[in-house]
């Protein structure tokens, strides 16, 4: 069977999206997931995301990471998704759609900058060396100096890995802060595992996290990426962050067919 594929990028975390509307798919199928994603055998992606279709909302993601697994929202995807649909003529300038942690509320602007609704954060964990929360995904985030030459992989997949959080494991980011309310991130991703070139979801991980450290008082925070620029606006109440928004660029690359 042949199918047409779409490939976007959002700050250089790259996703292969298929239109699967039709539900023809083979969506349990975790090799073929694996192969497609793969960048010497295959197209070559951080992951795979379906668009489907969704009674009460315009449409449904459905995520799955480079290892063939569906996986938790991925920040950066819903924003590619985003501008996907509107390239269907499926939405307009905004949208709401459902994703495997409830739905999104999302803005599509001329200058291909998307504006993702996150969920509410109404945990963070404070610990001496590090902060966990989940933003849709499980993320440890912790604060280094010489984050130019800071062992992402290796160190990262070590958190990931360890008794900490078992075999669900975490992403983990590393954040170095420039400013009040500027920050760089790198970020080692369970799924990919390895370091992706950015991760929407730790993003809005590091920036929450930072405002609950108390490294910054901003509710608008911008984030250096290793693929490029990324900025999370919250706001707070008490200790529940709500109104989480996660904006930046979301940039078709090309299209294709495969057969599978």
């Amino acid at each position: 069977m042949q199918f047409t594929f779409y490939k976007y990028e959002g700050t250089g975390n790259d996703f292969i999206f298929i239109d699967n509307r039709q539900n023809e798919f083979p969506k349990t199928d975790i090799k073929l997931i694996e192969k497609l994603c793969d960048r010497r055998f295959g197209i070559g992606a951080d992951g795979l995301i379906l668009l489907e279709n969704d009674i009460e909302t315009d449409f449904r993601m459905v995520y799955f990471n480079s290892d063939g697994n569906q996986s938790s929202m991925c920040g950066n995807g819903g924003r590619c998704i985003v501008a996907f649909a509107k390239s269907l003529n499926l939405i307009n300038d905004q949208t709401t759609f459902l994703a495997t942690d409830g739905l999104h509320k999302a803005y599509a602007y001329e200058n291909g900058i998307v504006s993702l609704g996150m969920k509410d954060v109404d945990e963070v964990k404070i610990e001496s060396d590090y902060v966990f929360l989940n933003t849709g995904s499980p993320h440890h985030v912790m604060l280094v100096d010489d984050l130019d030459n800071y062992d992402v992989k290796g160190i990262g997949a070590k958190i990931r890995y360890s008794d900490l959080y078992g075999k669900v494991g975490s992403n983990v980011n590393f954040v170095k802060q420039l400013s009040d309310d500027h920050f760089r991130l790198r970020t080692y991703e369970r799924g990919v595992e390895d370091e992706t070139y950015s991760c929407g979801t730790g993003a809005t991980a590091a920036a929450i996290a930072m405002n609950a450290l108390g490294k910054t008082n901003s509710n608008h925070i911008k984030l250096d990426v290793e693929g490029g620029k990324l900025e999370v606006s919250f706001v707070k109440e008490g200790s529940v962050y709500t109104n989480v928004f996660l904006k930046g660029p979301a940039t078709f690359v090309f299209e294709g067919e495969i057969d599978i």
